[in-house]
């Protein structure tokens, strides 16, 4: 059985850093990385950034757009180029690929979840190099991934790949930013996300002029993919052969070791494929019987709803402070919450003149935080 790989590359990594034009060569040796992978009989996807600044340089634009509407339509242009150029190198090599655009809402909802995982199943069953990129066109302010960084990380969990390999434009995870500090030291190895929460890491702003991400958009990565199992590595985009070399056992880059004890992928979706502001304030009774008690939510124990849902999405929970306490699968949507919230589990199918569940989230669909 073959085992899947995802691969992330920054713009940074595709772009030349001065103008934002393409670096062919990186990309043609991205190509011939991934092609090889396939004939050493891994299943590889590949997501990739680029859009916004190939638009902006086909465009002759000298910064990154800003307001929302201006970046869809640069990200529209640029995303033609961008598949273009994926194209025709694959294709001189005899490798089909397919594009893939996505939103966060596609791992929000779970029917839209499973239909993104059987579509990229088929694709690599075909022998195909699915082409991962965000849909910018379309996703709105509070639907988005953030970088793609993140994306890779889901896309990475939800098709239970084996390995996470993040492109950038340094060669490691560094004790500082090497631009700015001269002693700066690389890191190997990440044996836990404790060990790195206590090294105490000043990332600072890597990002490049034309990209949205930096070190710690994939910190963050790492640590998704790394709760379910999957080895995560940082390492040099414009040496896109380091991958075969990393995959060979060689010490190249920073490794993310993956959680001894993963979460399960259900666990995973409540808590990434989290809807944006919608939360739940529990009263003092609610937080302990969850934290401490091990019990279910009920209705009586929230005192006010946020945000707009529906049944079965994931949603935070917190004290009445506002500090987040669990996730959790709801079993009402955010306009039945609000009239049954602090009523008990007895009254609500008066109140809503049909017959609801007792507990609002039950315990097995809850994760603590």
């Amino acid at each position: 059985m073959r085992s899947t790989i995802i691969v992330k590359i920054g713009t940074s990594s595709l772009t030349q850093p001065e103008t934002g034009e393409l670096a062919l060569s990186t990309i043609t040796s991205l190509a011939e990385t991934l092609c090889q992978l396939r004939r050493e009989s891994y299943n590889v996807i590949l997501v990739s950034s680029g859009a916004v600044g190939f638009g902006c340089a086909c465009l002759q634009l000298t910064e990154r757009p800003k307001s929302i509407s201006f970046k869809q339509a640069i990200a529209s242009v640029g995303q033609v180029r961008l598949m273009r150029v994926y194209d025709d190198v694959f294709t001189t090599l005899q490798q089909p690929i397919a594009q893939v655009l996505l939103t966060r809402s596609d791992f929000i909802q779970r029917s839209r979840c499973l239909n993104v995982y059987n579509t990229l199943q088929e694709l690599l069953s075909l022998g195909v190099v699915p082409v991962v990129n965000e849909n910018d066109t379309v996703a709105v302010d509070e639907l988005k991934f953030g970088d793609n960084d993140m994306l890779s990380a889901l896309v990475a969990s939800l098709v239970k790949a084996e390995t996470l390999f993040l492109l950038t434009d340094v060669d490691s995870l560094y004790s500082a930013d090497p631009r700015y500090v001269a002693n700066a030291k690389p890191i190997p190895l990440i044996s836990s996300m404790e060990e790195l929460n206590a090294l105490q890491i000043e990332t600072g702003n890597s990002s490049s002029k034309w990209g949205t991400g930096g070190m710690m958009t994939k910190i963050t990565a790492a640590r998704i993919a790394t709760t379910v199992g999957i080895r995560t590595v940082i390492t040099e985009g414009c040496n896109p052969w380091n991958i075969v070399k990393i995959l060979q056992g060689e010490a190249i880059g920073t490794h993310f070791a993956p959680h001894p004890e993963p979460k399960s992928a259900r666990n995973h979706w409540i808590i990434y494929g989290l809807v944006p502001g919608c939360k739940l304030y529990l009263d003092c009774g609610a937080v302990t019987a969850i934290t401490k008690n091990g019990k279910s939510l009920l209705a009586e124990g929230i005192n006010t709803v946020e945000g707009v849902f529906d049944a079965n999405d994931s949603v935070q929970l917190c004290n009445k402070y506002g500090t987040e306490i669990a996730r959790g699968l709801v079993n009402y949507s955010s306009q039945e919450l609000k009239k049954i919230c602090g009523c008990c589990s007895d009254d609500i199918t008066s109140i809503l003149g049909y017959e609801g569940t007792e507990t609002v989230i039950h315990r097995d669909n809850l994760i603590l935080i």
